[in-house]
């Protein structure tokens, strides 16, 4: 991890403010940091990547750049291709069969205490050793919410030229940006989900998070927007072009409707392999179908939440993140109460073996990328002996420095 982020690519965009807000580069160090000592420090794609290069669950965080994928998509309509829209069902499956073990996660939080077996760990027991300062996790997101790169306000008066009444709603509308961002920030972990349970309530808090950030946004950006006459609206919507010219990925191609749900349902079950490695009895055996069936459930709610055609306007878009939000949180609880009673079944044996399926998943499917939009290992790295990695990792997930 360290060396990953003191490399000359990911280093040169973590102090560079201009560069963290393009959400390709990103995407970028989110694949880096998401693969960082893992295979001899080669970058693979893994069965969990996204789309657009980046990855759902960064270590213990789900959705690292939350704030920025909503606001991006929000304010200036990247469209189907961009972060926000790549969420889905695959980010479900990755919680309910981590990519990450035990080790891996001791990477991206080096307190963690040496001496706990990695059998105990895998079976979701309390870590035994020294305890670690309870804000320590929570520091990947940040330390002060005013760190935010938030609302453009001076390029957005530029362009409009607001009147009084316009400049106090836009200043109310900035301010309600920096409140959503506190929201979501304030959902970070504090400690590490080890189990598959722990990591779907890490994402419902998270979403939860999401939706009432949402909620904050949404009558300031409305006021603001109705304040604006119809060449001033014209002008805002020019500005987001702009911005979308100078952030833009590479287009994926196909329609909105298919980039937003070809994600759905594309990772096969391993059911064979829960048969094998656990053993389970019938009583278990119906309890794993009906996870089975609420996972199906949870893919067909999000495939169909996916929307035909663009939002065209900033309180729109806005509305079409929360009703998707929506959908996801609805879908999480619907696999959490079923993964519930799943786990419950099951003894310490075999939630251990269940906890090692997708770190096994990782390993066999490793192969380095093959395309050139995924970020590359440099074999040039700086060395920092005695860097703080929490530091590190708070300045990689929390962009405005």
């Amino acid at each position: 991890m360290r060396n990953v982020l003191n490399s000359h690519a990911i280093a040169g965009a973590l102090h560079n403010r201009t560069a963290l807000q393009n959400p390709r580069t990103r995407a970028q160090i989110a694949a880096s940091a998401a693969t960082a000592g893992w295979h001899d420090g080669r970058g693979g794609r893994g069965w969990w990547r996204h789309g657009n290069g980046g990855y759902g669950w960064v270590g213990p965080l789900f959705w690292p750049f939350a704030y920025y994928d909503v606001y991006d998509y929000a304010m200036w309509g990247y469209g189907y291709d961009d972060p926000f829209w790549d969420y889905g069902y695959n980010d479900i499956y990755a919680g309910l069969f981590s990519p990450y073990g035990y080790d891996d996660l001791a990477g991206y939080a080096g307190y963690l205490p040496q001496s706990v077996g990695n059998a105990q760990a895998r079976a979701g027991q309390a870590p035994a050793g020294p305890a670690a300062a309870p804000d320590q996790l929570a520091q990947m997101c940040g330390e002060d919410s005013r760190d935010i790169a938030g609302l453009p306000i001076d390029q957005i008066q530029q362009a409009l030229l607001p009147n009084d009444a316009q400049r106090a709603a836009l200043d109310d509308l900035a301010n309600a940006s920096v409140k959503a961002a506190q929201d979501i920030k304030a959902a970070c972990p504090t400690q590490l989900a080890l189990t598959a349970p722990a990591r779907l309530a890490a994402m419902q808090q998270r979403i939860e998070a999401m939706i009432t950030a949402v909620g904050t946004v949404e009558p300031p950006l409305q006021k603001f927007y109705d304040l604006l006459n119809d060449e001033q609206k014209a002008k805002l919507n020019a500005l987001g072009q702009d911005q979308r010219s100078a952030k833009a990925a590479p287009a994926t191609g196909g329609s909105a409707a298919q980039n937003c749900g070809a994600q759905a349902g594309v990772t096969q079950w391993p059911a064979a392999e829960i048969e094998a490695k656990l053993h389970p009895t019938e009583a278990q055996r119906a309890s794993l179908a009906a996870l089975q069936d609420a996972s199906a459930k949870a893919a067909d709610m999000l495939k169909t939440s996916c929307q035909a055609g663009d939002a065209i306007t900033p309180p729109a878009r806005l509305e079409a993140v929360g009703m998707r939000l929506g959908v996801m949180l609805e879908a999480v609880k619907t696999v959490h109460a079923a993964l519930d009673d799943f786990y419950g079944k099951l003894t310490d044996e075999q939630k251990a073996q269940f906890e090692a399926i997708g770190p096994r998943r990782t390993a066999l499917s490793d192969q380095p990328a093959s395309d050139q939009s995924a970020p590359t290992h440099q074999a040039h790295v700086r060395h920092h002996h005695g860097v703080n990695v929490a530091g590190l990792i708070r300045h990689f997930i929390w962009l405005g420095r």
